[in-house]
């Protein structure tokens, strides 16, 4: 994405939303976020991916996670556009629990780098690709994934990836393949063996390995 890196600091956009004008540093306080753009409001795939966050938009507040969504319509059309989401992900009676950044001019799109040039409109203009974007309470980019268009995001997925930024962030650890909540953790490598095991008082193993290096590491927190 270009101009944007991981710990980077993010961009403090002043956007149209759905619940007015907002100042994203303003906006995020001293939570993380997620920020996740949508290629078009009434489209078949974004209005899945909306219902199931509206649906599971209380796993991301009991993370510390504001979300706020993007697509590059006008506020009025994703004001009506909520209507939908909300009766796909069967709360109809309910309003979408973050907000809908209106970027029908593309400033923003442009700026985090979100367009996908494969995916065209009836004008033949490029739609955005389904970006996500973590920040931390720092305000620094934590996570960028890119989908194409065509591709539905795995909110599960984004929510594991939250679990293991927030935890370590705050632990000498890093989280192998598959990890989820509750598995044991992998020892970062600048650790020696004796600071490894004043850190963690549950004990480390070690996998062995043909090479004979003692690297793989494993605690559980």
């Amino acid at each position: 994405m270009p101009g944007l890196l991981l710990g980077d600091e993010f961009p403090n956009f002043e956007a149209d939303t759905t619940i007015g004008k907002i100042k994203f540093h303003d906006f995020l306080g001293n939570s993380w976020g997620v920020l996740f753009s949508h290629p078009r409001d009434f489209t078949p795939v974004c209005t899945t991916e909306l219902a199931c966050a509206a649906q599971i938009s209380n796993e991301f507040t009991k993370r510390g996670v504001k979300m706020i969504a993007l697509s590059i319509d006008s506020v009025e059309d994703h004001r009506s556009w909520i209507k939908d989401v909300m009766a796909v992900s069967s709360e109809a009676d309910h309003t979408l629990p973050f907000p809908i950044i209106a970027d029908d001019k593309r400033e923003l799109s442009v700026q985090l780098g979100m367009l996908d040039p494969d995916e065209k409109d009836k004008d033949g203009l490029p739609l955005t690709a389904r970006c996500v974007f973590v920040i931390g309470p720092d305000k620094k980019l934590k996570l960028s994934i890119l989908y194409p268009a065509t591709t539905g995001r795995n909110f599960n997925e984004l929510l594991r990836v939250i679990d293991s930024l927030q935890l370590t962030a705050q632990k000498k650890v890093a989280t192998p393949v598959d990890w989820k909540p509750g598995d044991k953790v992998m020892v970062i490598p600048s650790l020696s063996d004796s600071e490894a095991t004043a850190l963690f008082p549950k004990g480390v193993t070690t996998k062995d390995v043909p090479s004979g290096k003692k690297y793989m590491r494993y605690t559980q927190i």
